[in-house]
Formats: C-alpha cells, structure tokens, sequence
C-alpha cells in the first residue's frame, strides 16, 4: 500500500467522532428531515430558566457524538460551561449497566473538571460511609481531612471496578445504592457552589453524558427491560441534578410502548435519522448521495488534493455511488467499508471489485446478525416501510437491521419512514421472503 493510500485509510477512522469546527465536518441537516442539534437541543438549554433534561438518540454510528460536540461548542459560545463525557471510556460498561453507575460517573466527571468549586459536600458524604466504603475503594486515606483530589481518587476506583470488576461492581452498587438521594443532594451543593466558580465568561453549567446509547437491550423475568429500569424508573434521579442535562438513549427505548411516558418525563427526545440516500419509493435520493460524496472527498482531499475523486480515486463514479448507496446514509458503515476497500487496494484508483468485497464483508455481518423468524419481518418493512410497535422490531432497530429515515414534504410536515438495511436487501433468504409478498 502506498503512503498516499495509508494516509486515506486512516482519514477514515470509523472511531473517531469529528471535533467541532472541524473542515471535514458536512451538514446532513437538509437529508436528515431538517434535524438540527444546536437548534433543537441547544436553544432549549439556552432560553430555560431552569434545568432542562433531554435525551438524544439515534443508530449506533449515525454521528450523535459528532453532532453532541457540536452542540458544546454552541453552548460555550454562549457562556455556558459544559462537561461532556463518554460514558463507556473509564466509567460503565454498557454491557452491564445500572443507574447508580451513571450516578458515579457523573460525580467522577464534576469533581475532575470543575476543580474551583468547594467539594466539601462530596468530601462529607465519603466520610460518612468510609467504613463502607473503603475496602472497594483499595486505598488508605485520612478521612477527617480528605481533600478533593482524594475525593476524585475514590470516584475514580470506584466508577473502574464498576466498568471492569464484575465481582466489585455488584459489591460496590449494593453499598451505594441505598444513599443515591443523599449523594444526589451532596452533589447538588457542588453544583451550586461550582456556579460561582466558573471560569471567566461562564455562567452556566451543562453536562452531556455520550454513549449511553449503546446499552444493549436485556428483557427481566417481569417483561421490563433494562431500559426502561434506567430511563423511566430512575427517572427522577437522572433529573435529579441541578443543571441543564443531555443524555443519549437506546433508540430501541424511544420506538418501545413507553414513548408517550419519555416524552412526559423528559423535556425534549431528538432522534438523528439516517441520511437519506433514497427515497421511500425506493429511488435513488441525489441530494443525499451528493452529500456523501461530499464526506468521502472532505476525507480524500487532503492526501489527493490532485485527483478527481469519482475517477481518479475510484475507477468510476459508478463505484463511488455503489458504496455511498451500500451504507444506507449510515456514516460510520461508509467509513468503514471505505477503510476495507483502500484496505484491499494497492493503489488508486480504488477499483469496482475492491469496492464490492468491502460491501460483502459487511453483508456477510448483517446476515449472521439475522435470526431466521426475523426475515419475514424484513420483508413486511421493506414491502410497507413501516414497523409495528413490538420487541422484535424494536431489535431490528437497534442491530441496525431497519433504519430511520425523515424528510419534509412540500408544506413542511415531517414524514418518518423506515426500510431494512440496503445490504440485507440483496441477502437471499431476504429475497425468498419478498417474493412471497410480491407473486
């Protein structure tokens, strides 16, 4: 592989959430049902006098956490400070999450970046459950006269058994849990001191919790889910801290039959769609295609600045469109196919057939993700583009088997539509199942 082609493959990172402000950044806003995060989200928190809670979901991979750091920037501009985290990098494991993780982390994340508030609420409240606590915490202090950064050591453990030690973690849940409201009301007067402490030109204070999407879905013996035990039971601990508050939910959670219930509870529920590349007819979208496109080059261009995109990088415009078509407007899947065609390229131009082997190794993925009473299922959405309100559908939501798409129609009303993903479509199991539907 040539140094040009290593330089390409690594632009496509398929982990690495753009920064705000970055030149390779497009605005989906147009192909994306006018969807708007600094809009939508952004003007909430910034005209509320009080603390607004808000939850913002989407596919896994659609670009939530690159539209999130948009929405801080937004909000620093405007004199808020804001304290953004992934909650799955040091803090949960989204495999085996409960509240009181969040809880912890969220704490963690306080005490690390607003250093200039006075922590002697958080400081009491360790002290008065040190016996405890302190054998999970695996460290020796002076509890009479623990200081912030001691206070920040112990979150620290804590939140990383919670992620790594499954024996730790059950130990540590059953010992915090019963005094979640009196940890709640600690870190309440942390944040109410820490307002008065900000840095120069801020004066608001805003956390955004990321990944919390990616909490896969685990039904109980009662028929509830993990979901909805975090997000509605517990929902008024989540609401529970005194400032302007973004989650990130399963997107399985918004489609469930507690819809109406999220959207009592919590202030604004925004859902970011795929990016349209074809319309519910089936036709081909331009205006969304174009839009890829435009990712891809944004990416090439500063490592072929000298080469025509559609048939100097690739051998044809043809086998552009092919692989921005494949993904189905999903961002992270056009990366990653793209990643799997330089990958298998010795040089450019990025040939039709290297392009087809990225698209059916990750066809391949999508059928072994498939179970086989769900191909009927595929086929009813793909013949109506609707889904029915069920677990099983809602699944196929979340494993990214059925998409999301909106768009405007003509006076303005936003229209929801939804097809099985582009690279099922040509699966034959699928195919056998749609011929019944259309003798």
């Amino acid at each position: 592989m040539s140094d040009r082609l290593t330089q390409i493959y690594n632009a496509f990172d398929p982990s690495r959430p753009l920064p705000a402000g970055d030149p390779q950044y497009v605005d989906f806003r147009d192909v994306r049902g006018d969807e708007d995060i600094v809009s939508d989200l952004g003007k909430r928190i910034r005209n509320s006098n009080q603390a607004t809670y808000q939850l913002y979901t989407g596919h896994r991979g659609s670009g939530k956490s690159t539209e999130l750091r948009r929405l801080q920037q937004s909000l620093e501009e405007y004199g808020f400070f804001v304290v953004y985290f992934e909650a799955d990098e040091e803090d949960i494991d989204p495999q085996n999450v409960e509240y009181i993780d969040i809880l912890l982390a969220c704490t963690r994340r306080f005490l690390k970046e607003i250093r200039s508030a006075n922590a002697a609420p958080i400081q009491n409240w360790l002290r008065d459950r040190w016996q405890d606590l302190k054998d999970l915490a695996q460290m020796e202090i002076s509890i009479d006269d623990v200081s912030l950064e001691q206070s920040l050591s112990v979150f620290t453990k804590l939140t990383a058994s919670i992620r790594a030690e499954p024996t730790q973690r059950a130990k540590i849940r059953e010992r915090v849990n019963p005094h979640t409201i009196t940890l709640l009301q600690a870190l309440n007067e942390f944040i109410a001191d820490a307002r008065q402490h900000l840095p120069q030109g801020k004066s608001k204070l805003a956390m955004i919790v990321d990944n919390l999407d990616r909490i896969p879905i685990d039904f109980r013996d009662n028929g509830r889910s993990n979901h909805e035990e975090i997000f509605l039971d517990r929902s008024e601990q989540l609401k529970g801290l005194n400032c302007h508050m973004v989650y990130t939910v399963p997107i399985a959670l918004v489609y469930s039959r507690w819809a109406n219930e999220v959207q009592t509870i919590y202030d604004k529920t925004l859902v970011l769609p795929m990016v349209m590349v074809q319309q519910h007819t089936g036709e081909v979208f331009p205006p969304g295609l174009a839009k890829l496109r435009e990712a891809v080059w944004l990416r090439v261009n500063p490592h072929a600045p000298d080469l025509d995109l559609a048939t100097q990088v690739f051998d044809a415009p043809e086998t552009l469109e092919r692989l921005c078509l494949s993904c189905g407007g999903h961002i992270r899947e056009l990366m990653q196919m793209m990643q799997e065609a330089v990958n298998r390229a010795d040089q450019v131009p990025i040939t039709a057939r290297e392009v087809q082997r990225a698209i059916t190794e990750l066809r391949a993925v999508y059928q072994r993700a498939v179970e086989e009473p769900e191909w009927e299922k595929l086929a009813q959405v793909a013949h109506t583009r609707i889904i029915p309100n069920d677990n099983e559908h809602r699944s196929l939501l979340q494993r990214r088997c059925i998409l999301e798409y909106r768009c405007l129609d003509e006076v303005g009303e936003l229209l929801t539509w939804y097809d099985i993903h582009p690279l099922i479509r040509k699966l034959p199991r699928f195919q056998e199942e749609l011929a019944k539907l259309n003798p």
